[in-house]
């Protein structure tokens, strides 16, 4: 289906005022919401860990401006390209990866030390979306022609699993899921994928690492281990429920400067925050994150072509797995994992690639009514 009127090619202009603000505000906040937890972190001390936060936010707000402002096109045409980049940096983890608390994870750029595995959460959405686009609905039905994008998803979860980060793994996995459903897979392919996990979970299980499997277990019963696996999430729930409604005050919070609540200017900042502004603030949190979601999946629907749809939910999906995981997890509804809250944990890979993710995002929503080539779901 194609219709008239579409955008030629639009000027900076016209891609600047057509950004969508109303979003962006939304970010904004959220960021700041964030300095000033990481401020509250170290006990009112811009050092070490809010000034270093700024300094990222404001490089990376630029770099979402730029990737919003490109040539939808130029997305299109190297999508391909830039899975492969960034599967080589996989590859290059395995070698030389910078190791830090006990994972390979990185690779040191001595300004910066590089996620790729980060990357890779945006250039597999990239890849997927070209490869369906130009798929038939035909092809997209057949096992043949699903084929190469399983495999495109496994390989790269693969060497993340090996790193280990069986979180970003599973997010990615999970994503990749979330696309395949929407191009129009058949669900009984769903249901054997799922039937196989559950049939294949008690030989995976011997495969974790021993840490994995005291987050499973400390996750079914927090108690087994007090001081040990189980630290982290009681004295999250300690934190999360002496908030209570209103909060112990900014700087106030006592689980936190009292250093009984761990990583928390990373993964456990959504508990700090709801410490100190309780319940809420926690739920504030929660809103603006709840209305960039939505205002991602109301991009895709009006986004005329299947190329900018599919980029725009698997991103927007991508964001809703850090949010849900993060929140869960520091709620004790899901095992511990190392995934932080975006915008708001302390963290500079991360905070790169969500706003890059923001930044495409922007530029799909832009450019919504650019012809490139197919231009609604199952359109042959």
């Amino acid at each position: 289906m194609y219709e008239s009127g579409f955008n030629k090619n639009l000027s900076l202009k016209e891609k600047f005022f057509g950004l969508n603000w109303g979003y962006i505000l939304c970010i904004v906040i959220l960021t700041a919401i964030g300095l000033l937890a990481l401020y509250s972190a170290a006990g009112g001390s811009m050092t070490p860990w809010a000034k270093n936060q700024l300094i990222r936010f404001v490089v990376s707000f630029f770099l979402m401006l730029f990737l919003a402002l490109v040539d939808v096109r130029v997305y299109l045409k190297y999508s391909y390209l830039a899975y492969f980049v960034v599967l080589l940096l996989l590859i290059a983890v395995e070698v030389f990866g910078h190791i830090g608390m006990g994972a390979q994870r990185w690779i040191d750029l001595k300004l910066f030390k590089l996620q790729p595995s980060e990357l890779m959460k945006i250039s597999m959405v990239l890849f997927l979306a070209k490869y369906f686009h130009s798929s038939t609905l035909g092809q997209i039905e057949s096992i043949k022609g699903l084929i190469a994008p399983v495999l495109m998803a496994l390989f790269p979860a693969a060497l993340i699993v090996l790193q280990p980060d069986l979180g970003t793994a599973l997010m990615l996995l999970f994503t990749t899921m979330v696309i395949f459903y929407c191009v129009g897979v058949q669900m009984w392919k769903f249901y054997v994928l799922g039937g196989g996990a559950l049939v294949f979970a008690p030989i995976a299980w011997h495969f974790l690492h021993d840490y994995q499997k005291n987050r499973v277990l400390t996750f079914l019963n927090p108690e087994r281990d007090p001081l040990g696996s189980g630290y982290h999430i009681i004295q999250s729930k300690i934190a999360l429920g002496s908030g209570g409604v209103f909060g112990k005050g900014f700087l106030n919070g006592t689980q936190s400067h009292l250093n009984f609540l761990p990583e928390k200017h990373t993964d456990f900042i959504f508990t700090m925050l709801s410490e100190e502004f309780g319940l809420i603030g926690g739920t504030i949190v929660i809103l603006l994150n709840l209305i960039i979601l939505i205002y991602g999946y109301l991009f895709a629907y009006r986004i005329t072509s299947y190329y900018g749809k599919l980029v725009v939910i698997g991103l927007n999906t991508n964001y809703f797995m850090y949010v849900f995981i993060n929140i869960a997890m520091v709620l004790g509804l899901l095992p511990v994992v190392g995934i932080p809250l975006p915008l708001i944990s302390y963290g500079g890979t991360v905070m790169l690639s969500v706003m890059a993710s923001f930044g495409i995002i922007l530029c799909m929503d832009i450019n919504r009514n650019v012809n490139l080539g197919r231009q609604s779901f199952h359109d042959e």
